[in-house]
């Protein structure tokens, strides 16, 4: 049964459920595990406020999300995985307005992230 995001439990659903997803995806798992090692919990915990933030409003979250990224082996495909897991994960659990804030900061941030690692990688020496 679907329902609104209304409170940090909605939050790790949706956070411990798509990364779930993640780490089952033939084209993701790797780029993820590669990165963050066994240091899962602490990155399930940044997203936990990431999210917060993004999606409840409350201000959790603390730091610039671009820069772990910034030289992530990935592609234009990559993202568009990333983006249709993320956003079946919400679909799967949630409706409202939640949803939509998600949908449109994950593609937001999908599509900036995807042209800075560009420049970057056109330019290693900007970054």
């Amino acid at each position: 049964m679907q329902k609104e995001i209304t409170h940090i439990e909605d939050i790790q659903l949706l956070v411990d459920d798509f990364y779930k997803r993640i780490r089952e995806d033939n084209l993701l798992r790797q780029i993820f595990d590669d990165v963050i090692q066994n240091r899962w919990p602490e990155h399930l915990a940044k997203m936990y406020t990431f999210w917060q933030t993004v999606i409840l409003g409350d201000h959790t979250y603390f730091g610039a999300p671009f820069p772990p990224h910034a030289h992530l082996p990935v592609e234009k495909e990559h993202f568009d995985r990333w983006l249709e897991l993320f956003y079946a994960t919400l679909d799967d659990f949630f409706i409202g307005e939640g949803v939509d804030k998600a949908k449109w900061q994950a593609k937001r941030m999908a599509s900036i992230f995807q042209e800075k690692i560009a420049y970057i990688k056109e330019n290693p020496m900007a970054y």
